[in-house]
């Protein structure tokens, strides 16, 4: 509030307010010795229910997609979201899903991003959670028709079909299905989800801890949309920080959904701090951390190649 440039200054702006932000919340909470979320107003649960992302990047067909939801699901999951729509980069050595390019759309696209979803279903069965993204990839008419031909799947959530500032295309979305509509990963502060909520366009919210404004703002947040009666699924596509801090968010707050986790990255990743989160995914829950602060450590040793360092010399 006390600067200009950052009135609705998007993702730059505040996720280095959130992280400023975020580890004030530790500082404090270690030094009390106590968990973030009591200093929050306490947990409304002990444990918290999570869902797997990641898991589908490397599939290119309807069977390769099948036996990587399988393996998810092996590993603790009971809710998974994929992208239908995107297709596998040849060009690139691991294989890494790219979106639709300018918006494109045909009949095609459409079969095989049902293809895709059925294949999904019918490998982990109904008591499953499915949670498909669509990432602005489409025009709202596409994304309709789209959405109507995904129905059949009992879907928790269809996500970002339209750009998320958009509201009346979001809320014409919203009208023509029967699928519940989620957004706000590209949203910031409660300012940026105000006009969903007014619009009743969305029926989850989705903020990211890490570029929205800090713990504080997706609390409240949160609290809007408790007006709204609509349900929060927190976005968290970062490191294993991100995860741990979100959990607290997630205990605090009455309408949670659902907490979003990437679970399959390189053991490098999870190595950064010293109790990740994503290993301690049980039935599909994983407890909300008992330690001071967030209940992770930075890992000295692994972070030290990452560090950036700058230095000013007068001459």
């Amino acid at each position: 509030d006390h600067t200009f440039w950052a009135k609705g200054g998007g993702p730059i702006v505040y996720a280095a307010i959130s992280a400023i932000e975020q580890t004030l919340w530790d500082i404090k909470a270690r030094a009390l010795n106590v968990p973030v979320y009591e200093l929050l107003g306490g947990k409304y649960r002990d444990a918290v229910r999570v869902y797997a992302n990641g898991w589908s990047f490397t599939a290119a067909t309807p069977a390769e997609i099948a036996k990587r939801a399988e393996a998810a699901v092996a590993k603790g999951y009971d809710a998974l979201k994929l992208y239908p729509l995107s297709q596998v980069d040849p060009n690139h050595p691991q294989g890494k899903f790219k979106h639709v390019s300018n918006r494109e759309y045909d009949r095609d696209m459409r079969d095989h991003a049902v293809a895709m979803v059925r294949s999904v279903r019918e490998a982990v069965g109904p008591k499953v959670d499915l949670m498909v993204d669509m990432s602005c990839e489409l025009t709202p008419d596409a994304i309709i028709q789209v959405g109507r031909a995904l129905e059949e799947f009992d879907l928790m959530f269809l996500e970002e079909p339209v750009d998320p500032t958009n509201v009346p295309a979001l809320k014409m979305v919203s009208d023509k299905l029967d699928t519940t509509i989620a957004v706000g990963e590209r949203l910031y502060t409660r300012y940026g989800f105000r006009p969903v909520l007014e619009a009743q366009a969305a029926g989850v919210l989705q903020p990211d801890i890490g570029n929205t404004g800090g713990l504080m703002e997706t609390k409240k947040i949160a609290a809007m949309a408790e007006a709204y009666s609509v349900r929060v699924a927190p976005h968290v596509c970062a490191g294993p920080v991100a995860s741990a801090i979100a959990l607290h968010l997630d205990a605090s707050i009455p309408n949670f959904l659902i907490q979003e986790l990437y679970p399959f990255r390189v053991p490098e990743h999870f190595a950064l701090v010293d109790n990740p989160v994503e290993p301690q995914v049980k039935d599909g829950k994983v407890a909300v951390p008992q330690s001071p602060g967030y209940g992770v450590s930075l890992n000295r040793k692994q972070i030290e190649p990452y560090l950036c360092r700058q230095v000013n010399e007068k001459i």
